[in-house]
């Protein structure tokens, strides 16, 4: 795969690099499902392609001994035609779960292939994730819920920017579908995240709404001031006379020299 990217344009590359996510983001999807999967990232670098998996319970993506990473490198390596030794595959952990709109949605679905009801894990979603600090967040899941004719319903908590700059930035969305036997219920998750200066939880730009206001500084006392200037007035006429009182004391001895004494 290294060597016929090097052939392509730039075009072209672009559109193999989204393949390329797309069809492992899909892989790992259905493959970790079940232990938390929260997103991938790749990091290309002219040697070789880090793949960095972010789950809930990396322990299970690595398996014993490492097992279980190693087999998802080997069918990465062989689907995409990667050079041996040319690709890598990372666990990361995620921080917060409760703010992993992936997460969240993976759950739900596992709660309503448990049986629960539908009102019931939703609520049950929307509560862990304003308990994780999050800003707001909103469930829609739509589908045949009860009875035949489908219908969607939507459970929300708190503040949710869906438009412009902070809905891109601050929003993180996912969206599930759910095979039941009465049909399939799609689901989808937006969680508003807070602010974080640090960008571990949440993005480091503020939203352009927030104004914060600080302490006023401390005013000085008129008094002060003006006893700091009569003060700074005083030190400079004493260095001008001294400076003065210098030159006269050197100037006879000049007049003296230029006399031949």
């Amino acid at each position: 795969m290294m060597s016929t990217r090097s052939k392509m344009s730039t075009k072209h590359k672009f559109v193999a690099d989204g393949c390329f996510y797309a069809e492992l983001n899909e892989l790992l999807t259905r493959e970790l499902a079940e232990d938390g999967y929260a997103g991938v990232e790749v990091r290309t670098t002219p040697h070789r392609t880090n793949i960095i998996v972010r789950a809930t319970r990396t322990q299970n993506v690595l398996g014993e001994k490492g097992q279980r990473i190693r087999e998802l490198t080997s069918v990465v390596q062989k689907r995409f035609n990667f050079d041996d030794g040319a690709v890598e595959l990372y666990a990361e952990r995620v921080l917060n779960r409760g703010l992993c709109a992936q997460a969240q949605a993976e759950s739900l679905k596992y709660k309503l292939l448990g049986g629960l009801a539908v009102r019931r894990a939703c609520y049950g979603v929307v509560r862990f994730v304003m308990e994780a600090s999050a800003k707001g967040c909103e469930v829609v899941v739509s589908g045949k819920l009860r009875g035949q004719r489908a219908k969607a319903m939507k459970f929300g908590d708190g503040y949710m920017i869906k438009t412009g700059h902070a809905g891109q930035v601050y929003t993180d969305t996912a969206v599930r579908h759910v095979l039941l036997r009465q049909g399939v219920i799609g689901i989808k998750v937006s969680i508003f995240l807070p602010q974080d200066p640090q960008g571990l939880v949440g993005p480091k730009i503020p939203l352009d709404d927030v104004v914060t206001i600080l302490e006023p500084k401390e005013e000085p006392n008129p008094e002060v001031l003006i006893q700091q200037q009569q003060a700074a007035e005083a030190a400079r006429i004493a260095a001008v006379q001294a400076a003065m009182a210098q030159a006269a004391a050197a100037a006879p001895v000049e007049a003296a020299a230029d006399a031949g004494y």
